[in-house]
């Protein structure tokens, strides 16, 4: 059964082919417009969006194959299909038809129930490509929802990512503290809510200062800066991102009936990343720099910026630090650890 909203445009000089194709189209449920030229029927192309068009070819001024071409260099209007109806019905007639961007050629005098039959086919077959379309579009946000730009780009066009050094990064953990306690006397829905809302917002402030979230486990929070993007300041930026995030849940708290303080821990140094998995995609980071600084987290304090020695030279003066000394580090035996005090 045809769509009553399918609008169909008819394009010819003869009102009464107009008039014919109109009431053939009306009986069939769709929706006809009426254009008497090319021009006119571009106007009412760019207006209306018609969801087809049956363009006649021998037309005073703007003939078909002018108006065709017209079509289809625009943007908006080339994904419409076109289908001739012609009394030019000699081959090299429907093959220059065809070259020129038409889905189908009619020939003069033609029959209603052909008409019909062809319209109807091509606007299922719209309606087909769009839905795939559709699909594919549900598809790319949800890659570019797991990974970064640059990798779903990469994937997309390519279909695999190849894994990649990176010789100059920092990477952050975050973790609340005390969430299984906490989390212990709360429904699953409010523990959920309450890691969505703020997630979110430390996804906002990651991406706001250039830098890249990785994954959330549970409770715990994985951050990086310097890639898969370059970054030549990303020790800075990823320090300043975890002083916004311990900002924004200081705020929160001030008026949020439950309380999450959390420990955050920066390191930086080479890191290696690459898509895991074949049916569920994740891109992930492995290497020592990403061990230590999960160590850094452990070792810091709730609401504290835990830094490793590597991250605060890259810093220099520009963050107030306080030195914490030589602290023994599980599988690494003692590192240097500065708190960050003041950016």
């Amino acid at each position: 059964m045809a769509d009553e909203s399918s609008l169909v445009l008819v394009v010819d000089d003869i009102e009464e082919n107009l008039k014919v194709l109109s009431e053939t189209l009306v009986e069939a449920g769709f929706h006809p417009l009426q254009a008497k030229s090319g021009e006119r029927a571009l106007q009412i192309a760019a207006r209306a969006k018609p969801d087809l068009i049956l363009l006649d070819i021998k037309m005073p001024g703007m003939d078909g194959f002018e108006t065709i071409s017209r079509l289809k260099a625009d943007p908006e209007l080339s994904d419409i299909p076109v289908i001739f109806i012609s009394a030019l019905n000699q081959i090299e007639d429907k093959v220059e038809g065809f070259r020129a961007g038409a889905v189908d050629y009619v020939s003069k005098p033609f029959q209603r129930e052909e008409v019909v039959a062809r319209v109807g086919t091509h606007l299922r077959l719209r309606e087909a490509q769009r839905s795939v379309e559709r699909e594919r579009e549900k598809s790319d946000r949800l890659l570019e929802a797991l990974l970064p730009a640059s990798i779903a780009a990469e994937l997309k066009e390519k279909g695999l990512s190849e894994p990649r050094s990176f010789a100059e990064a920092s990477v952050l953990f975050g973790d609340l503290v005390n969430f299984t306690g906490q989390s212990a006397h709360l429904s699953p829905r409010l523990v959920i809510d309450e890691l969505n809302a703020i997630t979110a917002a430390f996804d906002d402030i990651v991406r706001d200062h250039g830098c890249e979230r990785i994954k959330t486990i549970g409770d715990a929070y994985l951050a990086v800066s310097g890639m898969p993007e370059p970054n030549a300041d990303h020790a800075y930026s990823l320090v300043r991102a975890a002083d916004a995030m311990l900002g924004w849940l200081a705020a929160r708290n001030a008026k949020a009936d439950i309380q999450w303080e959390m420990r955050v821990g920066i390191n930086s140094g080479e890191v290696v990343a690459g898509i895991v998995g074949v049916r569920r995609y994740i891109y992930d980071v492995f290497g020592d720099t990403v061990n230590v600084a999960s160590r850094m987290e452990n070792a810091s304090a709730p609401m504290r910026i835990n830094l490793s020695a590597s991250t605060r030279r890259l810093l220099g003066d520009r963050v107030d630090c306080e030195d914490r000394g030589l602290l023994e580090v599980k599988g690494q035996g003692p590192m240097e650890m500065h708190f960050v005090r003041k950016i």
